[in-house]
C-alpha cells in the first residue's frame, strides 16, 4: 500500500502532493514501482495534529481518488469520516483505511458495511493531539491491543460488515510509546490469530527514529530510517502479515522479491491472505 498524503502538515512529505496534479502524478509513479493499493489521506493523523474541516478534507482527496481510480488503481481513502468514506466510495475507493476503527465516527461502520468495500480497522484511542496521554496498556500492551482489537471486529460484524471485508491494524505509533511498538511488531503473528488479515504500518515513524538515535539522543530524521524500515518489512512477510503501508514502494517491492528467493511465501509476500476487490 503506497502512500499518498494530500495534506500540508504530514510528518514525512506535507504539503510535497497537496496539489491533486502533483498527488496523481506522484500515485502514478508509486504504481509504476510495484504497488498494489494507492492510500489517500487528507487528514495528518501525525502526533499533536489539529483535523482539517470536512470540506476541506473532501477537497484534498476526492479529486485524487477519482483521477487515480480513472487510471484503473485500486485506491484506499485514509479517513475517520463517514461523509468523506461516502464521497471517496462514489469517486472509485475500493478500501476505506480508518486509523480510528470506527471509534472517531458512530456513522463509519454502517456507512462501509452498506458500500461493499474492504474496510481497515486500526487499533486506536484517541485523536492526534491528545494520543500520548493514552499509551497505558498495563502489563501487557500485545493483549490489550489484540482484545481491543477483538471488540473492533465486533462492531464492525454487527453493524454488517463481511468477515472477508476486514482488515486489522496495530496501530504503530499512536497512542503507543516506541518500546510498545516494537513489542507488537516482535507478537504480530498473536494479532493475525484474530482470524483476518493484517495491515502494518511502520514506515518512517517515530519508534525506528528513536532506535536510530544520534548519541545525544537526537532521532533519526524522517528521510533517512529506511533501512531499518526495510528489515521491519522482512519480519512482516514472515509473520503472516497481509499488506504494508509504505512511503517507499521500490525499497518495499525490493524487499519481497530477495525474501520470495529466500523461500518466504512467494515473490510478493502475499502469504495465506487474499482479497478481490469490489
Amino acid at each position: 500500500m503506497g502512500v499518498v498524503n494530500v495534506t500540508p502538515d504530514s510528518f514525512s512529505d506535507g504539503g510535497r502532493y497537496l496539489d491533486p496534479d502533483a498527488a496523481i502524478a506522484h500515485g502514478l509513479e508509486l504504481l509504476r514501482e510495484g504497488a498494489d493499493v494507492l492510500d489517500i489521506g487528507g487528514e495528518s493523523t501525525r502526533p499533536g495534529a489539529t483535523r482539517p474541516l470536512v470540506a476541506e478534507e473532501l477537497g484534498r482527496v476526492v479529486p485524487v481518488i477519482a483521477g487515480l481510480a480513472a487510471e484503473g488503481a485500486v485506491v484506499s481513502v485514509d479517513t475517520m469520516r463517514a461523509e468523506v468514506a461516502e464521497a471517496a466510495v462514489a469517486a472509485g475507493a475500493a478500501v476505506v483505511n480508518d486509523v480510528s476503527g470506527g471509534l472517531a465516527d458512530a456513522a463509519m461502520l454502517p456507512c462501509v458495511a452498506s458500500s461493499g468495500v474492504t474496510y481497515v480497522a486500526m487499533h486506536w484511542r484517541a485523536h492526534s493531539d491528545r494520543m500520548s496521554r493514552f499509551t497505558d496498556y498495563g502489563d501487557d500492551v500485545v493483549a490489550t491491543v489484540r482484545s481491543e482489537l477483538a471488540d473492533r471486529v465486533e462492531s464492525a460484524l454487527s453493524a454488517g460488515l463481511a468477515p472477508d471485508r476486514l482488515v486489522l491494524d496495530p496501530g504503530l505509533g499512536f497512542a503507543k510509546t516506541a518500546d510498545q511498538s516494537w513489542q507488537l511488531l516482535a507478537a504480530v503473528s498473536d494479532l493475525s490469530s484474530l482470524g483476518h488479515p493484517l495491515l502494518v504500518g511502520a514506515s518512517r515513524k517515530s519508534f525506528l527514529g528513536s532506535l536510530l538515535a544520534d548519541a545525544d539522543g537526537t532521532p533519526r530524521p524522517v528521510d533517512d530510517r529506511e533501512t531499518a524500515h526495510v528489515a521491519v518489512l522482512g519480519h512482516c512477510m514472515r509473520h503472516d502479515v497481509w499488506g504494508v503501508r509504505v512511503h517507499d514502494v521500490r525499497a518495499a517491492c525490493d524487499t519481497f522479491r530477495a525474501q520470495g528467493r529466500l523461500g518466504w511465501t512467494d515473490e510478493r509476500g502475499a502469504g495465506r491472505w487474499t482479497m478481490s476487490w469490489p
